[in-house]
């Protein structure tokens, strides 16, 4: 029973990232040009579509760098658009002494936030700014913020907007403040709307295993409808499901450990947007109306974009549902409470790889009465395997009577063959559960343990998590009663090494909870085995 649940769930596991993997999400060859909005529209309809067009950059511009104490991002004078933004606290999930870029334009690779505003002569995210700002600015000490103002480097004298585009950073913060000031110096009302898209090719990031990959792609949430992924695989057919409009809420990509958001205020009506671009280029976004401008009036729209590591309590504070985008699958309702305490236990312990075994030993203890009626069972099951074997030779292939036998020899004996299994299967939802957490949370991303463990959200590089693992489950599997039919007991011999080999590929901070767990179950196995045969002359007739 043991190896057929521990079977299962592997082949449920591996099944699961087979899925993933080869689940085609269109070609991941970026496109040479990024969408335009049409920007022609008189009046609003109920719905506004953004056409891509084939636009090349034929004038190359220096981009704007901006330095942080969490960024250093470069904007392109052209619509403004983020074209490359690294964390200076993340490090490359291949090469660790350099930093992680999240958004980028090259190295055949798209991921890119832009903006741009919907009107009459009114710019785009193609439009040629210029700034007054030099090439490079830095957040000086003590300054809280760097703002870059953009505006169009040509006036088209018959438009009659006059707009200013404003890109801030604070310190200290993931989020980016987009603003337009737009000023109506026509005479005749400006009918003006804001559009904020992220634009990704489908490819996974780099560094993602094949065997445990993660879910790349766009994210919709609003009050009504809740969390909503929107998948590129979804936006190539066309069979997008996801809510147009409403007043409240979030768009996003979300890619392994990572993520941009537009965050517009909540109050404000807004019309939400998924498609396939072509060329393996997908854009989620979202259009927020500026409404009617009187000549001689000027209005204002701002919307945050949240770009940086999906650090949990931090998402949760800065909107409804964004610490959603950390997906624990279909174990949620587990996988939360374990991340909490495994969190509680790292603010004092200060090293996820302690934290990972006390959570292993206090699940545990919450598990000791059930274990140990379960250990019970099995130590009878050992106790009593001289008279299963005799009643094999006695009964020899009539397979009805020596099951009925059995049957009576367990009522005799107060033995649930099946006892043994309980402990097992109450595990195996927080197995899988912990799984989850600790291939999902950012917190847990290059973090060290000890020795050779330098990050435990990735397999042990050189397995010897796995082989202790192996090496105690065939303590364990010693210490278990030998099953009568001779095919299962081999079985029983072969499992520890097969899924040993599983676990070569599992996170080294999940092999680490396993193997912490197998070597309390073989002391705790042990005590209760050797209590009942010391005990067994006593109560129980041989």
């Amino acid at each position: 029973m043991f190896a057929a649940i521990v079977f299962a769930v592997s082949v449920f596991l591996l099944f699961d990232a087979w899925i993933k993997e080869h689940r085609a999400p269109g070609s991941t060859q970026p496109a040479t040009s990024t969408p335009v909005p049409a920007v022609t529209r008189t009046e609003p309809p109920a719905r506004v579509e953004l056409a891509p067009a084939n636009s090349s950059r034929t004038e190359a511009v220096a981009p704007i760098t901006v330095r942080t104490d969490l960024f250093v991002a470069q904007i392109d004078p052209r619509g403004g658009v983020l074209r490359r933004l690294e964390l200076l606290e993340h490090k490359d999930a291949l090469e660790h002494t350099q930093n992680f870029v999240l958004f980028e334009e090259g190295q055949g690779h798209i991921y890119v936030a832009q903006s741009g505003l919907i009107g009459e002569g009114l710019p785009n995210h193609t439009t040629l700014y210029r700034s007054d700002a030099a090439g490079y600015e830095e957040l000086k000490a003590g300054q809280q913020a760097i703002s870059v103002r953009l505006v169009p480097a040509e006036r088209n004298a018959a438009a009659p907007g006059v707009v200013a585009q404003t890109i801030t950073f604070r310190r200290g913060s993931y989020l980016i403040d987009v603003e337009y000031d737009i000023a109506n110096r026509g005479s005749t009302p400006l009918k003006a709307d804001a559009y904020f898209q992220l634009t990704r090719d489908g490819a996974a990031p780099a560094g993602t295993s094949r065997m445990a990959p993660t879910y790349v792609g766009g994210a919709i949430y609003t009050e009504s409808s809740k969390f909503k992924k929107v998948s590129f695989s979804d936006m190539d057919k066309g069979k997008v499901d996801y809510p147009r409009q409403a007043t409240d809420g979030w768009v996003a990509i979300v890619q392994h450990y990572f993520l941009g958001a537009w965050l517009p205020k909540g109050g404000t009506p807004r019309e939400y947007f998924a498609r396939a671009l072509g060329n393996g280029l997908y854009s989620v976004g979202v259009i927020v109306p500026v409404g009617d401008i009187a000549p001689g009036a000027s209005a204002r729209v701002d919307v945050p974009l949240y770009a940086g590591p999906q650090e949990q309590k931090k998402l949760a504070a800065l909107a409804a549902g964004l610490d959603l985008t950390v997906d624990y699958g279909w174990l949620t309702v587990i996988a939360v409470p374990l991340f909490w305490v495994l969190g509680w236990i790292h603010g004092w312990a200060r090293n996820w790889g302690l934290s990972i075994i006390i959570l292993t030993v206090i699940i545990k203890l919450l598990f000791y009465p059930l274990s140990a009626a379960s250990y019970r069972s099995m130590a009878k099951m050992r106790l009593v395997a001289p008279k299963l074997q005799k009643l094999k030779e006695t009964y020899g292939d009539d397979r009805q009577r020596m099951h009925q036998a059995m049957v009576e020899l367990y009522r005799t004996e107060k033995i649930n063959p099946l006892g043994g299994c309980l402990p097992i299967v109450v595990q195996i939802p927080v197995f899988i559960a912990l799984y989850w957490v600790l291939l999902a949370s950012v917190e847990l991303r290059h973090a060290p343990f000890a020795l050779w463990i330098r990050d435990l959200a990735s397999p042990d590089p050189y397995y010897v998590l796995p082989v202790l693992m192996g090496i105690s489950m065939i303590v364990q599997s010693w210490m278990n009663p030998t099953p009568p039919d001779p095919v299962q007991a081999k079985v029983m011999k072969i499992m520890p090494v097969a899924f040993s080999v599983f676990f070569f590929f599992f996170p080294s901070g999940l092999v680490l909870y396993w193997l912490v767990n197998n070597i309390l179950s073989i002391a705790q196995q042990w005590q209760i085995t050797r209590a009942l045969e010391h005990a067994r002359p006593a109560n129980v007739s041989r």
